[in-house]
């Protein structure tokens, strides 16, 4: 059974970096197929996709989010991290880390969410 776990500061000042981490267990960020996605869901509004690292290391963000973003992972292939530079209140939200199967082309597997709150 593949679980994601997020972990990361509740609180971060603005104009500071956001680094949460999410690790997977029951299997590996290269298997084929998948792309391990960051999505938040701000304060009254929907889900809003950030960007995705696949299995092959590729990346890929959302147009308004692009130069702030970045997502890497780490050598056990266990773990994928999303940075967000420069933040603001704007960026307030609850952050999900989800898989996305290309076969299937949907979600299957989430983390619980974690409530990241912008204040100074």
């Amino acid at each position: 059974q593949v679980q994601l776990q997020e972990s990361g500061p509740g609180l971060v000042k603005p104009s500071q970096t956001l680094s949460l981490t999410c690790t997977v267990s029951g299997g590996s960020i290269t298997t084929n197929d998948y792309y391990w996605t960051r999505i938040r869901q701000p304060p009254g509004r929907g889900m809003e996709w950030i960007g995705y690292i696949g299995y092959s290391g590729s990346t890929y963000y959302r147009t308004s989010l692009k130069n702030r973003s970045s997502i890497s992972r780490d050598t056990s292939e266990t773990q994928f991290t999303l940075h967000l530079s420069s933040v603001t209140t704007e960026d307030t939200a609850v952050y999900y880390c989800a898989r996305w199967n290309s076969n299937i082309q949907d979600y299957i597997y989430w983390g619980q969410g974690t409530q990241v709150t912008v204040s100074s």
